[in-house]
């Protein structure tokens, strides 16, 4: 388990890069092995054929010295040396040696060799500063003379080092292509399930996720896309009963309202009656914003500056003290009907949990990436630890914001509705005490048109400049 949470831990975190390195650590430990194994096993027969041709070169030279005519000797020597590359030499006892280099290999290499010629047989790895692989032979096993032949070392070597590093390259290459190809048929599904479930949870409905593939990775999607289907249909019968029973309430509210201000009751006790059946009416309506489905409207540009203008009108007839801090333009890719009853919902709240004896201050920032706007009010807002919670439906804030009315469904309804535009909502504490809501929205791409002229306009700045 402790291997596990460190692999989980290293970076990428992804499953198809963990997956992929993993397999790629495991075919690069398999052929630095199978190499290993190989080496071992085939320097058994490649030192026998190496000690026999070294043998029969001795072999064959030493016939040769012995049959020819003394006096051709060395045009014998210098043909061998010029043609072979064989050099012989005479063997004194002042000759500068280097041993050979000290590896299995050549241990092999050399016992077969003095066991076909004889354990007197002597190496070299140079004499007198002349490097390659020396043997020493007699002519006749009772000669007092030896000598030295030397082979070019060409004919000991393997092949060169690059090839194999070559071939090996591209076996590895080989693998890891196959391992990616592997690992990207786990993957690229899961990938595609992860933002089908973002969709999800933003509010929206994902298309179906194709069904093929393996058969565990198909059972897996077939599920995904009955999972996303039955809450489609949940979140539809649901709102169908919201709507359904929130309308059915606002005809006897109706009635209600009407007979008590038909009533003759006193004055004090109509009014304290009308406004607890408007609150009613209110939430009713809250129910209603809630369950709807703002699936069938898209997501167009709408000018906020306007907009919060527009909002705004009816709260300043109706005397609540406002003030707007707006920039002359300001353009976000939202749902003008959704947005302008979340932007209501954060003022209905701010007026309802701080009263209207401070102005409610609206106001919206532009920066690289967003845009926001901001609805700051001096109630006694929430506490960071409980800003996520106070997103959820029917919530509220008990013992900071007492004697209040309503279901607790204002804030989860501008949540839901964000999500759907893409943005977000943040719930801040103000300095000096309040609450400052916040719509952020992404800032929408430029059009080409205006792109170019930007760049237009840059260029001829720095020509006149």
């Amino acid at each position: 388990m402790k291997f596990r949470e460190f692999l989980s831990r290293l970076p990428p975190r992804t499953l198809l890069w963990q997956t992929f390195f993993l397999i790629a650590l495991l075919i690069i430990v398999a052929l630095a092995a199978w190499s290993n194994i190989y080496r071992f096993f085939a320097e058994v027969p490649r030192s026998e054929n190496l000690a026999q041709m070294v043998v029969s070169v001795v072999n064959l030279t030493r016939t040769a010295l012995i049959n020819a005519d003394p006096e051709r000797r060395q045009d014998l020597l210098i043909d061998l040396a010029a043609l072979e590359g064989i050099r012989i030499y005479p063997a004194e006892a002042s000759d500068r040696l280097t041993a050979l280099p000290t590896s299995r290999k050549m241990h092999l290499l050399t016992w077969e060799i003095q066991r076909q010629l004889g354990d007197a047989t002597r190496f070299a790895g140079s004499w007198e500063g002349l490097k390659g692989f020396w043997v020493s032979f007699r002519l006749e096993p009772e000669d007092q003379d030896e000598y030295w032949i030397m082979l070019p070392q060409e004919r000991l070597q393997r092949s060169s080092p690059l090839e194999w590093i070559g071939w090996a390259s591209a076996a590895l290459v080989l693998s890891l292509g196959g391992a990616y190809l592997i690992v990207s048929r786990v993957g690229r599904p899961l990938g595609e399930m992860a933002a089908a479930a973002r969709l999800i949870g933003q509010g929206r409905k994902p298309e179906q996720l194709q069904e093929k593939g393996p058969r565990e990775l198909a059972e897996v999607a077939h599920a995904f896309n009955q999972m996303a289907g039955d809450l489609d249909r949940l979140d539809a019968d649901r709102a169908l009963i919201l709507a359904g029973v929130s309308h059915d309430l606002r005809t006897p509210l109706a009635r209600l309202r009407l007979g008590v201000e038909l009533s003759g009751a006193p004055a004090q006790d109509v009014a304290a009656m009308v406004s607890d059946i408007e609150e009613m009416d209110r939430i009713i309506g809250q129910f209603l914003d809630f369950g709807r489905d703002d699936g069938q409207e898209r997501l167009h540009p709408v000018d906020l500056v306007s907009l919060i203008r527009e909002i705004c009108g009816p709260y300043e007839l109706r005397g609540n003290p406002l003030n707007l801090d707006l920039p002359g333009e300001a353009c976000v890719e939202a749902r003008e009907l959704s947005l302008r009853r979340a932007l209501t919902n954060l003022m209905d709240n701010a007026l309802r949990y701080a009263g209207d004896a401070e102005a409610l201050e609206i106001s919206l920032a532009s920066g690289e990436k967003t845009i926001t706007v901001v609805v700051a009010d001096r109630g006694p807002g929430i506490p960071p630890a409980e800003v996520e919670r106070m997103k959820h439906p029917f919530t509220r804030l008990e013992r900071a914001r007492t004697n209040t009315k309503g279901a607790g469904l204002g804030l989860a309804i501008v949540d839901r509705i964000m999500q759907r535009c893409h943005g977000r909502l943040e719930l801040l504490p103000r300095e000096g005490g309040g609450l400052r809501a916040c719509l952020v929205f992404p800032r929408p791409a430029a059009p080409r048109g205006k792109q170019q002229a930007r760049i237009n306009s840059s260029i001829g700045q720095t020509t006149s400049s």
